[in-house]
């Protein structure tokens, strides 16, 4: 093989917005080296540049024509960019809103960052990841960074238990989810490539072999981790509770998204005979996250233990659209997790500001707040009441979009358990929305009465500000001016053969499943073979 040949095949510049964000990465470790504390003035804005830089590297690789790399192990197409996107965009803003709070610390900022990009750029490469030791790598590129961020505050109780709890759970999902996979490589004569995967076990004359279920069943259990949904939950309230605020924020919305992409490309590629099956799997997972996540949510008192079992509602939601397996549906997931990215970021923010000027996340200790600081109380109450569902804002129109893509492909249990979840997180959303904007002098809690004044040019405290004043405006603008993100998440679907491929045939015979994986493959760089009997 000459080296031309081999420079095709590798195809390495579908990887460039990784690459930037590797360069960012050994940029801030080095400077950090060289200049020592001096250099937290300037390290978070080179990582958010560049992060800004590789979401741009992005926008130009979305119309790119050969989107396989690396001999068939990455895949560029519109549905990972779009998801990478957002996995670069929340550690952007994770670093906006961590400024102040790991420097308040005592902690190196540096390296927090340096950490928090491991985690991005292993996010990025697990959304496009095409072949099952990449897929495994990058996921735990993306875990063992999380399991460092949680538990970053070392002179935190609290920041150790809940990094403790993370890794002993995520150890346990990460075995569970590699047996998965070294099953699909036994079941598919020692091949790695979810599409060759899928080709030879379609042409295996036993069918739907046990194997192939336990498989499935092991997939899902490590994809659900990943995206906190009932029962693999477990972690989410203590670690969301104990961790740094920004990496919450970061989990939250970059990991889960990350998780999602995960889900799409390996069970719409790899388990194409197995398509009713995993459905009936997620539907109820999807009904169990959405009941529990929003029903628990009403008896928290703290803020983050609220939105912890939020976000498992939410990725109950998010689930419909899977379930769904239509156009529609995978776009509709596509444009929540879009609006998801600035409604969920903004709360957060909000969460750490309250917490730096007044040192607790209690909910009933945000009452009378409009009285003595009226931004933080807009910016909060905008993000909750997206999140809720309520119209004019983003989160109204995701929920409407993927309800009605759950609608139309048949899932009326689904959307009809996802109604009324909603109903029920409405109230606690604007429990707290209510508590905030207060009247009476009375009614105004201690810690709010002794609010400090308000000050922006305390180190750390403006990017905190730009944080915030952006997921408003993004979270108010992203529902009034729906159309661009529609049309982005509609395209991202219309532009990935894979899922195309899936969606044209029929789920679950021999001959749509070989339909979807002859073009496919006819789609993948050539590259050297093994007597794999094909």
């Amino acid at each position: 093989m000459d080296f031309a040949n081999l420079a095709a095949q590798l195809n390495a510049g579908t990887i460039v917005p990784e690459g930037i964000v590797i360069v960012t990465l050994l940029s801030v470790l080095v400077g950090d080296l060289i200049a020592g504390r001096a250099a937290s003035r300037w390290t978070p804005y080179l990582a958010i540049a560049g992060l800004l830089s590789a979401t741009a590297a992005l926008y130009f690789q979305w119309e790119i024509t050969d989107p396989i790399s690396f001999l068939g192990g990455f895949n560029g197409d519109a549905l990972s960019v779009v998801f990478r996107g957002i996995i670069a965009l929340s550690a952007a803003v994770t670093i906006l809103m961590s400024i102040r709070y790991v420097e308040q610390s005592g902690t190196s900022l540096a390296e927090f960052i340096t950490i928090l990009l491991t985690a991005t750029v292993g996010g990025m490469f697990l959304s496009g990841a095409d072949e099952l030791v990449m897929v495994f790598v990058s996921l735990e590129t993306l875990s063992i960074a999380s399991y460092l961020l949680t538990g970053y505050m070392k002179r935190d109780p609290r920041s150790n238990e809940a990094a403790l709890k993370y890794l002993l759970i995520g150890a346990s999902s990460s075995a569970i989810f590699l047996y998965g996979v070294s099953l699909l490589y036994g079941l598919s004569g020692g091949e790695t490539r979810l599409t060759e995967i899928a080709a030879h076990i379609v042409t295996d004359p036993t069918g739907q072999s046990i194997g192939l279920v336990i498989a499935l069943v092991f997939a899902i259990a490590g994809i659900a981790f990943k995206i906190a949904a009932v029962p693999f939950h477990q972690w989410t309230p203590d670690v969301y509770e104990g961790s740094p605020t920004p990496v919450v924020a970061f989990l939250s919305v970059g990991s889960k998204a990350a998780g999602f992409a995960l889900a799409i490309r390996l069970l719409v590629t790899a388990f194409p005979m197995l398509t009713h099956e995993w459905k009936f799997v997620f539907t109820a997972l999807a009904i169990l996250s959405m009941v529990l996540g929003n029903v628990v949510a009403l008896a928290q008192t703290s803020m983050k233990r609220m939105l912890a079992y939020s976000s498992i509602g939410q990725a109950g939601f998010v689930m419909i659209g899977l379930v769904s397996g239509t156009d529609a549906g995978y776009a509709s997931m596509v444009f929540y997790l879009l609006v998801y990215l600035f409604m969920n970021l903004g709360a957060f923010t909000c969460v750490i500001l309250f917490s730096l000027r007044t040192g607790t996340d209690q909910i009933s200790e945000y009452s009378g707040l409009y009285q003595k600081d009226p931004l933080l109380t807009l910016g909060l109450s905008v993000c909750l009441l997206s999140l809720g569902g309520i119209p004019p804002l983003a989160g109204f129109f995701g929920k409407l979009y993927l309800f009605w893509a759950g609608w139309r492909a048949g899932a009326y249990g689904l959307v009809l358990a996802g109604l009324v979840t909603t109903v029920i997180s409405i109230y606690y959303y604007i429990r707290v929305v209510r508590m905030m904007v207060v009247k009476e002098p009375q009614e105004m809690s201690d810690v709010v009465k002794n609010y400090p004044a308000i000050t922006w040019n305390l180190p750390g405290m403006r990017p905190l500000q730009v944080g915030l004043v952006l997921s408003l405006v993004a979270t108010s603008l992203a529902g009034i001016l729906s159309n661009p993100l529609f049309t982005l998440a509609n395209d991202s679907v219309t532009h990935s053969q894979i899922l195309q491929s899936a969606i044209s045939n029929t789920p679950g015979s021999t001959q749509g499943v070989t339909g979807y994986i002859k073009p496919v493959l006819s789609s993948q760089v050539p590259v050297a073979k093994t007597n794999t009997g094909l």
